[in-house]
């Protein structure tokens, strides 16, 4: 039934798309001002969307946006979709589903994050090497889909060619940017102290609520992935550290030019 929903989603939009884009984005908490960069040509709140979740978080607009990076085609989400907004597994990685029968082939995600890491500091660009898997519900979980094996490999979650990318243009740009290990949770309570060194243990970076789901989906659908979180808060040290929604928000938004930089010059090299 919904890979039914699925097709039917895709073909509703395909009948509007002006561009036929092979790569998309989704812009996270505080990352949705990267859409002023494309030149829109179409844009569709998620209601009017047929089987489309709707955004429930503040700082997440909600539409889907078809236009032009320079001459790159585009496909942009802004806002996402989170487990803990009441949403099964199926419904968060819905759109990621609906990308790959637009022929998306690259899938750029973006995140808030907090920070684990005694390298690290509020507004430091991470670049997610992998990632830890937290959240209780798996997104493959159940009938598989014809997009992708029944045991998808996850060798390298996050593309390399896609890293080394990322990497040439901050060394050209004089550009900082971290490396490390993504861990997603199900939220929405930020972490505790104990729960941010239980997470730097176990390897982890950065923690967060989201792109974990998105990007399961992506590889199993063969759609080639990089990830990028924004550390908009620190956690697990000697000194606790309070945090609200609205200071993770604050925090993105000063790194806004830089990971604007970063992803439009990716956007802009990245092979179709």
């Amino acid at each position: 039934m919904l890979y039914e929903k699925i097709q039917e989603t895709a073909t509703w939009l395909k009948a509007k798309m002006p561009t036929r884009p092979t790569t998309a984005i989704v812009l996270g908490t505080g990352l949705g001002r990267l859409a002023e960069e494309i030149s829109i040509t179409l844009a569709i709140d998620y209601k009017e969307i047929p089987n489309f979740p709707v955004s429930t978080v503040e700082g997440h607009s909600g539409r889907l946006i078809f236009g032009k990076l320079g001459d790159r085609d585009i496909l942009a989400m802004q806002g996402r979709f989170h487990y803990y907004e009441g949403y099964t597994m199926q419904e968060v990685t819905f759109p990621v589903r609906v990308m790959y029968e637009l022929g998306i082939k690259t899938l750029f995600v973006s995140n808030a994050a907090g920070g684990m890491n005694p390298d690290f500091n509020i507004g430091d660009l991470m670049v997610i090497t992998d990632h830890i898997n937290f959240f209780p519900e798996h997104p493959l979980h159940g009938k598989n889909y014809p997009t992708g094996p029944r045991f998808p490999d996850m060798h390298e979650a996050y593309d390399s060619k896609l890293i080394a990318l990322a990497d040439r243009i901050a060394a050209e740009k004089g550009i900082k940017l971290q490396h490390g290990v993504y861990v997603g949770t199900q939220g929405p309570t930020f972490e505790t102290p104990a729960e941010y060194r239980m997470y730097r243990l176990l390897g982890g970076d950065t923690v967060g609520m989201s792109t974990v789901p998105e990007v399961i989906v992506a590889r199993h659908c063969g759609i080639k992935v990089f990830g990028i979180s924004v550390v908009t808060d620190l956690g697990g040290f000697d000194v606790p550290v309070q945090v609200s929604h609205e200071e993770v928000q604050e925090a993105a938004n000063k790194a806004q030019p830089i990971m604007t930089e970063v992803m439009r010059e990716m956007l802009l090299r990245v092979e179709s």
